[in-house]
């Protein structure tokens, strides 16, 4: 058996080609930022997910922060879940607002209503619900109803959530805006790249000033707001858009590998899957899985590495925002479920085109290793 890695970057040939076109027309014009690639890229995004507007930028934390300063939460609190990448609290800080953690739910691993409310103060301006590993909690909705009974503003962080649903609704709709991702690791990417989605004219409206240094018009030098250079160049857009089109076949082909995994680990002691809630779809950007009490996680990783060749992602996340020491300042309360699915889950391989074979490979290593003894194959 190869090696089989964390995860794998899938462009086809014939989209390296249609890219390579879009880069030579590009190169031809001079028209390398703010053109037809990234026009394209965010009229097909925003029909994609079902909003009105969709803004490219550079980064999904730039998307984030971007939002974040269009509903001006400068000296105000925004709850976030304490399970989530840096990028998040930190784009509050970055739009100067105050993160406020939140504890988690072991079944989602993101924000709930009680979460939620025992923190929220009147100092509280916004919340932002993170679709941790691409699933949209059944908690969402209920979110969103405390947050307009309480004059919140709430904001998806979907950067994991590309085409992931609740109860057929799709992920960046359920707020005021969003903000995707589309760093080289997510299910769909664009080298390095940012959107921001919203049926809010006024933010949209905002998020073309403030990310191409806060100019009024493209081709003004008339600075009405303290932008930053956030724009995506048509690079990068052309790469996004042929990986859009690419969206549906590979979460299709991560919900094939995550139904293989779930059915297999049913046999094996000492794990076990994250099965996504009644009514959510996920599009297992991650496939995670929960170890036993006691497992050591990080032996489990490095024998399945150097034993078996296996090699499994990142967590999300291995450290809880309030034990990041950046975030020391805010690390307010005790978030004991954070904690716990923080240090307890392992994610597995998964990507388009990973064979039943290496499937197979992966949950026997994994039961091998788990047990401590060698058995017969899955």
């Amino acid at each position: 058996m190869k090696p089989i890695p964390a995860g794998r970057i899938v462009i086809p040939e014939k989209d390296r080609r249609q890219i390579l076109a879009r880069i030579d027309e590009a190169l031809r014009t001079g028209v390398l930022t703010l053109g037809d690639n990234g026009r394209a890229f965010e009229t097909s995004f925003a029909r994609t997910v079902g909003t009105q507007f969709a803004v490219a930028v550079q980064s999904g934390t730039s998307a984030l922060e971007i939002v974040l300063r269009s509903l001006g939460v400068e000296g105000r609190e925004v709850v976030v879940p304490s399970n989530t990448f840096f990028a998040t609290p930190a784009a509050v800080i970055h739009a100067g607002g105050r993160p406020r953690f939140a504890d988690v739910d072991r079944a989602t691993m993101g924000l709930t209503v009680d979460t939620l409310a025992a923190v929220v103060s009147p100092a509280t301006v916004a919340v932002i619900v993170v679709h941790i590993a691409g699933t949209v909690s059944p908690e969402t909705p209920k979110i969103a109803e405390f947050c307009r009974d309480r004059d919140l503003f709430l904001v998806e962080d979907a950067a994991h959530a590309h085409a992931s649903t609740l109860d057929g609704r799709m992920a960046g709709t359920f707020g005021k805006a969003a903000a995707f991702s589309f760093y080289p690791t997510k299910v769909i990417t664009a080298g390095e790249g940012g959107m921001i989605v919203t049926d809010d004219e006024t933010i949209y409206g905002q998020a073309i000033q403030y990310r191409d240094q806060g100019k009024e018009g493209f081709l003004t030098n008339f600075h009405v707001r303290m932008g930053y250079n956030w724009r995506l160049s048509e690079l990068h857009a052309a790469v996004g858009l042929s990986q859009l089109g690419r969206l549906g076949e590979f979460v299709a082909e991560r919900r094939r590998v995550a139904q293989a995994y779930t059915r297999r680990l049913a046999g094996v002691a000492g794990i076990a899957p994250l099965v996504p809630p009644d009514g959510s779809c996920p599009n297992f950007y991650k496939y995670v899985a929960m170890l036993n009490q006691g497992v050591d996680r990080l032996a489990l990783k490095r024998t399945l590495k150097e034993r078996f060749q296996v090699s499994l992602s990142g967590e999300v996340y291995e450290t809880p925002c309030h034990h990041q020491p950046v975030f020391k300042s805010w690390a307010e309360g005790e978030f004991p479920v954070a904690e716990e699915v923080c240090s307890r889950h392992v994610c597995l391989p998964i990507y388009p085109g990973l064979t039943e074979a290496e499937i197979d490979h992966v949950v026997s290593s994994l039961q091998e290793t788990l047990s401590g003894g060698p058995t017969p194959c899955v």
